[in-house]
């Protein structure tokens, strides 16, 4: 593993990337930890937070152009911009069902899925991992 890559990328794909990485850990946390509590809501909001932030300086990135200087991968980061809030608002309202679904999806298809993506060859989380 080598973190030159990334180090040296522009700053909004640090920033996208570290937020990404550790949204990815708390989630993972959140599916084992116990539900309902203070502490899941806590590193819930947290999680929300991160990504929002994740999601938004996506549109910050172009390396992969297919739609003028989108991909279709940031169709992945409106998603989360719209079924994150509906997500908090399902858990406030006790829609539990609901909530888990959105979480879920949004932890798979933001998080697992995009995240995925940066593993082609030439994008920099390869380089990071697989070398250049």
């Amino acid at each position: 593993m080598d973190l030159a890559p990334l180090n040296n990328a522009n700053w909004i794909i640090q920033i996208h990337t570290y937020t990404a990485i550790l949204a990815f850990i708390l989630g993972i946390y959140q599916f084992f930890a116990s539900k309902g509590g203070l502490v899941h809501r806590r590193i819930g909001y947290l999680w929300v937070g991160l990504m929002i932030i994740v999601a938004l300086s996506s549109f910050g990135i172009f390396q992969l152009r297919i739609i003028g200087p989108f991909s279709p991968i940031h169709l992945i980061s409106i998603y989360v911009c719209i079924v994150t809030p509906l997500a908090v608002l399902a858990a406030r309202r006790h829609q539990i069902p609901i909530h888990r679904a959105n979480m879920i999806g949004l932890f798979v298809g933001g998080l697992v899925v995009a995240g995925g993506f940066t593993f082609i060859p030439g994008r920099i989380m390869h380089a990071v991992f697989l070398g250049g």
